[in-house]
């Protein structure tokens, strides 16, 4: 059966009291009966009704626009450095982002191919609307998940712990557990120039009512601000002035589920701002909301606006554009890299002054979006709020950005609702296991004041976290509380057993000169492919398995060396930091930490890294630097 219509809802779970009709409460409010309700509709909101759901919590979606579920906002791209480890762990966990992005994937790139398996990270190209259809489609077969169009008001607590969710049509959903997925939409203001209006997407409304709510409970709420780009119509670009972005040759699928990538991919471009730009963007500075102060949120490090960049760096003379397709079906083009609040026909001038878009055609202008968020120092590491039982928040609430980052906390949260409203234990990912767990723990530890995004810099194992092997450290822990079927888990196993036969057989076969294969694989200029050429029992390994053990051998010594940087991390904690320590002074140390630590001017060695934005390999170069300026 598919998504059950909220009739259908209250007539199974109706009202027991006499004299009463069993769909209205006492207060004449529509009542609906479940156990885990899910405010929002986005990539987070998604994920933690779909995880509820399956783990046979009774879910209720709530979404102002059911048409938005699982909408692609900002650039039509699933994946990157980072990020595209957070979906291959999502899908290792029984998520469906990577399944969506691979049926409505128009091009793949692994980024960072050229490097060591530890930065390696899948990205692809999405076709946005055939994608949104994709994700909605999937939840509405889901046969314990009713979504309800309406607007979160206000969450009822009794006793410290979540009664019900109360919205705005006049609905009292009686629940276990809330998951507030609100993304960007909560008391949200879009700015464009001069222009000021509410809203949570330029089109759709704000949630107006939700952070009263959250801040009547005792959680303490911070302004956050995010900018987007303007589409333009791509019959209007002259390609031919533009750089070429091709996808792989071999492409890699995100799921574990997906056997090939066998699709007709899409190019993208690449153009260049000059000085004409620059000096567009100069006239406008003093109506660019952004630069004035009429917005008090903090933007994303990150992922700066055009002003941003040409009033910090005014040393650059170029910035590098990407112009990404929107869909198979579409004309519209996305200007990555151009993300800008200032007025329209500034916004014009600035785009045509570039090579190829002289007459580039606007369909929809970049604007900024101020909304609330929640201290994710108030939360547990389930992503239930300390103070409030039952209650859980994930994504862009929680201080973050990115589709990836919000996904990530959707199942987890979603998961933790479901198994808390069903009496079992919580379930939690640690730093040392999952880069889902480094987010957790930067955001409800060290805390942010500004939108977070993850990075392979801020995980310590990220040797051992690697893109490659999400399924192999996940899916049996996923498959234990019920996330993943018994179908999933056997092709794991089944990989797992490949694995270990194929390390085996590289120890046991030697060669002429005393070599085994395992010792050969160890030289950097050995592959698999030029093992197996020698040792012909090599080739019938599978592929996965293959790429397991050449990693795992090639890199075992780096993996040691990694964990004993970390153990001296954690044992110098106590090393002082001298007052008026030059943070600058300290060569490779990112922009972000030093920036961080000279405001915040930490005493030891431990303050720093708990400090949000310092990784730690800022950490073990800091630690160098003090250990010689001790000596």
């Amino acid at each position: 059966m598919a998504c059950r219509v909220e009739s259908q809802l209250r007539a199974a779970n109706g009202m027991e009291s006499s004299g009463k009709t069993r769909n209205q409460s006492n207060d004449g409010n529509i009542l609906m009966l479940t156990q885990v309700v899910v405010v929002g509709g986005g990539h987070a909101g998604c994920e933690a009704a779909l995880a509820s759901a399956r783990l046979g919590a009774d879910t209720v979606l709530v979404t102002i626009n059911p048409d938005k579920i699982g909408h692609v906002s900002c650039n039509p791209a699933i994946g990157g450095v980072g990020k595209g480890q957070l979906v291959r762990e999502i899908d290792a966990l029984g998520g469906m982002m990577g399944l969506a992005a691979d049926a409505n994937a128009i091009q793949y790139r692994m980024l960072n191919s050229s490097k060591g398996p530890a930065v390696r990270s899948p990205r692809a190209q999405i076709d946005r609307w055939a994608y949104q259809n994709w994700v909605k489609a999937r939840l509405e077969r889901e046969d314990r998940l009713t979504i309800v169009q309406d607007q979160a008001a206000a969450v009822e607590v009794r006793d410290g712990r979540v009664a019900a969710l109360r919205t705005f049509f006049g609905k009292r959903i009686r629940c276990r557990a809330v998951v507030v997925c609100a993304g960007t939409f909560s008391r949200a203001r879009l700015h464009l120039g001069e222009l000021e209006w509410s809203g949570g997407r330029n089109g759709e409304p704000a949630a107006r009512w939700l952070s009263d709510s959250l801040a009547s409970l005792g959680l303490e709420l911070f302004r956050l601000r995010t900018d987007t780009c303007p589409r333009i119509d791509g019959r209007s670009v002259d390609f031919s002035k533009l750089g070429v972005e091709s996808g792989d040759e071999n492409p890699q699928p995100f799921s574990f589920l997906t056997e090939r990538a066998d699709i007709e991919q899409l190019p993208c471009h690449t153009a260049w701002t000059n000085e004409r730009t620059f000096e567009a963007v100069r006239e406008v500075l003093d109506r660019s909301p952004a630069m004035t102060g009429r917005i008090d949120g903090l933007p994303p490090r990150y992922c700066p606006n055009i002003e941003t960049k040409v009033a910090r760096f005014p040393e650059k003379r170029t910035h590098h554009l990407f112009i990404e397709p929107e869909g198979r079906n579409s004309n519209e083009m996305y200007l990555n890299g151009f993300s800008t609040s200032i007025p329209p026909e500034a916004q014009e001038e600035m785009i045509r002054s570039v090579p190829g878009l002289e007459k580039a055609h606007v369909v929809r202008y970049g604007y900024a979006v101020e909304y609330d968020a929640v201290r994710p120092t108030q939360l547990r590491d389930t992503l239930e709020t300390k103070r409030i039982g039952g209650l859980f928040t994930a994504g862009q609430v929680n201080g973050t950005s990115g589709y990836e980052e919000a996904a990530a906390q959707g199942l987890l949260a979603g998961t933790n609702a479901a198994l808390q409203a069903a009496g079992r234990p919580p379930f939690r990912l640690s730093r040392a296991e999952a880069y889902i767990g480094v987010l957790v723990d930067d955001l409800t530890t060290r805390g942010t004041d500004e939108p977070y995004r993850l990075f392979t810099s801020r995980a310590e194992n990220r040797l051992v976290l690697r893109q490659d092997n999400a399924d192999l450290r996940l899916t049996g822990k996923a498959r234990r509380i019920g996330l993943v079927d018994r179908d999933r888990f056997g092709k794991t196993l089944r990989l797992e057993a490949a694995v270990l036969a194929a390390r085996r057989l590289a120890g046991t076969l030697v060669c002429g000169d005393g070599l085994s294969a395992e010792q050969l694989l160890r030289r950097p200029e050995e592959t698999w492919e030029s093992v197996a050429a020698r040792f012909p029992e090599l080739a019938d390994v599978p592929a996965r398995a293959a790429e397991q053990v050449e990693i795992e051998t090639k890199y075992a010594g780096y993996i040691e060396r990694q964990r004993r940087q970390i153990a001296r991390l954690e044992k110098s904690g106590r090393l002082e930091i001298p007052d008026g320590f030059d943070f600058n002074s300290v060569v490779g140390l990112s922009r972000e930490a030093k920036e961080k630590l000279t405001r915040i001017r930490p005493e030891t060695l431990a303050q720093a890294l708990a400090v949000s934005g310092v990784s730690p390999a800022d950490g073990a170069l800091l630690l160098v630097k003090l250990r010689r300026r001790g000596r």
